[in-house]
């Protein structure tokens, strides 16, 4: 089924790939397509590229621009950390707080913690 109306390639793929596995799995019998539409959305919106949040960052409104790492929201936990190291102990008390609230991704915090404690 392609249920991917604005969609990248790489959310397509991701996207059948969960179908595949929960019909194999046997797991949300009749609901596969639907379950999987949700996953792949809510990566969407967590990375920033539904069509609103796009809108957002025109504006100059997404949650992630008053932030001392540029497009924060796009990065991955490895990409997050290298640029920890400049970051002054406020600007990593700033990141800690917002990831808490956002996405809450356990090495993003471990690793301002570690920064902290330099």
């Amino acid at each position: 089924m392609s249920n991917s109306t604005g969609w990248s390639k790489e959310r397509q793929r991701e996207y059948d790939g969960l179908v595949d596995d929960f019909e194999e799995e046997c797991r949300y019998e009749g609901r596969e397509q639907e379950v999987a539409a949700r996953i792949v959305n809510k990566q969407r919106t967590e990375y920033g590229e539904t069509q609103q949040a796009q809108e957002e960052d025109e504006r100059g409104e997404s949650p992630d621009r008053t932030l001392p790492i540029v497009d924060y929201d796009t990065l991955t936990v490895e990409e997050v950390g290298p640029r920890l190291g400049a970051l002054s102990k406020r600007a990593l008390r700033q990141v800690a707080e917002y990831e808490r609230e956002h996405k809450d991704r356990q090495g993003v915090l471990e690793a301002v913690e570690r920064e902290r404690e330099n």
